[in-house]
């Protein structure tokens, strides 16, 4: 099972309806147990870093996260859930992520662009996570987001889009997936990534 994490925040239903398309069997849970239980975990999340962050940790759900990711079970961070493993956000003021890699949130500069950034855009692969076994490099995805992560390490930076400036759009780092794109508005292409997911789950 698939456990797509709810805490208040994030496209739930239609991350679940895209593994359920795909065969996968994932559910919505708001519970450790059903963490700890799980096969895979998939953090989703819409909306502003400090809410995402603070829902989180009221729901005392940060600490089975952390586990989760630390034993070795697969994982996969969606928009903010890509952002909140970082150590933190500048959105509305420092604020402090869930530090599981060193690295900050910063927003796209105002100059020329418009934020925020929304719509359809490509992904260019640096190194090949095993979810995207099956697609091929430039594909196009959807995006909305006004921020982006910058990393420390750049040896967990698995693909790059540009959009004014060239930012990380995808990172993996042994059983650590995570999008800035949202895989499951993201049509074929991001079914594919939902399928590459569980099927690497079910392995792990």
């Amino acid at each position: 099972m698939i456990a797509i994490i709810d805490y208040g925040m994030g496209n739930l239903r239609s991350v679940e309806k895209g593994f359920l398309k795909m065969g996968i069997d994932a559910r919505i849970v708001s519970d450790t147990g059903s963490i700890d239980d799980a096969r895979g975990i998939v953090l989703p999340g819409v909306g502003a870093f400090r809410d995402c962050i603070k829902n989180l940790t009221e729901a005392r759900l940060t600490d089975a996260i952390i586990r989760s990711v630390k034993k070795g079970k697969p994982f996969l961070g969606i928009c903010l859930g890509l952002q909140m493993l970082f150590s933190e956000s500048e959105e509305f003021g420092r604020c402090r992520g869930l530090d599981l890699f060193k690295g900050k949130v910063v927003r796209f500069p105002e100059s020329g662009l418009k934020v925020p950034h929304m719509g359809w855009n490509n992904v260019r692969i640096l190194k090949r996570p095993p979810i995207f076994d099956n697609i091929a490099d430039e594909g196009f995805f959807y995006f909305v987001h006004s921020f982006y992560v910058v990393a420390e390490d750049k040896g967990i930076i698995a693909g790059t889009t540009d959009y004014g400036l060239t930012f990380t759009s995808m990172i993996w780092d042994e059983n650590v997936f995570a999008t800035q794109f949202h895989p499951e508005k993201s049509q074929a292409l991001g079914l594919k990534v939902l399928k590459g997911f569980g099927d690497f789950a079910a392995k792990a």
